[in-house]
């Protein structure tokens, strides 16, 4: 059904691999796509001609590039800082057009990983924090629609958007077609969206600019959960799977690889090996 439409994403131990052995190693464990990172995909640090030659030479190792992980932090005190996300959200959208990505990553934050973000309501207000949310995202929706590139907004657990309705309300208050989801179901499932299939339903194809393949497990509210390999969690892959056939899905699921104790004591930062063991277990969920 989807196993020509996996992807995996270049984060990890891949981050700091040169863009020609992610690619020879990806294809080699049978990936159809790289969704690659601002490790590799940088308009401040590359120029415009060297982000045309990575898309270049990802598409002539046999991999599409699926998608560019932007995901920055709008909710900030420091009102410098926020800018400059903003801004190197809008440099990125603008790159990636002019290379030939058609999609990017998107998150809303705060950051609940990153201690200097500020905590809601604690340190700011929710009406606040979403103020701050909607302004960027009213300077970035512009520049999704003036480049032709598709916003995939993903729910991240502890930040504004973390589940399929806070992710509706932002969706639905810009009403655009270049603004959807990138749709991750170990997030939702944190938040107790557990009936996946009936999420992509309600999101449709429209609306669903690329998939994540990635499980959870645990107490969020507690603080104590992670993200497993897949299977191993709550997601349920093949209500997933089907619901995603049923609305005629035809994008990327990208395997986006967070079990950050295994990868570390047991792989010992062999991101690659993850990749293989992750797509044995994807080929085995996809026949559930």
């Amino acid at each position: 059904m989807f196993e020509d439409r996996i992807g995996f994403m270049a984060s990890l131990g891949l981050a700091s691999m040169p863009p020609e052995r992610v690619v020879a190693g990806l294809k080699g464990l049978g990936y159809g796509a790289v969704e690659w990172t601002a490790a590799h995909f940088n308009p401040r640090t590359r120029s415009p001609s060297e982000l045309r030659r990575l898309v270049d030479m990802t598409e002539e190792g046999g991999l599409a590039s699926s998608e560019v992980v932007i995901q920055q932090d709008y909710v900030s005190l420091d009102n410098a800082k926020r800018s400059d996300r903003i801004a190197f959200t809008l440099e990125m959208i603008a790159a990636c057009a002019e290379a030939g990505i058609t999609t990017v990553n998107l998150f809303t934050g705060p950051a609940p990983w990153d201690e200097s973000a500020p905590r809601v309501p604690k340190d700011l207000s929710y009406g606040t924090a979403w103020d701050m949310v909607i302004d960027a995202y009213s300077q970035v929706v512009r520049a999704l629609e003036r480049h032709k590139v598709h916003g995939a907004v993903e729910g991240v657990f502890g930040m504004l958007c973390d589940d399929y309705r806070s992710t509706r309300s932002l969706i639905d208050h810009f009403a655009s077609p270049w603004l959807g989801v990138n749709f991750d179901p170990s997030h939702g499932t944190l938040k107790n969206d557990s009936d996946t299939g009936w999420v992509v339903r309600q999101w449709g194809k429209d609306r669903i600019k690329h998939v994540h393949i990635k499980d959870a497990i645990g107490i969020p509210e507690l603080g104590k959960f992670l993200f497993p390999f897949p299977g191993e969690g709550r997601v349920d892959w093949k209500g997933m799977f089907e619901a995603l056939a049923k609305i005629g899905y035809e994008g990327w699921l990208s395997v986006e690889f967070e079990s950050f104790a295994y990868h570390d004591h047991v792989l010992k930062g062999d991101t690659m090996e993850a990749a293989r063991r992750c797509m044995a277990d994807v080929k085995a969920l996809l026949d559930l």
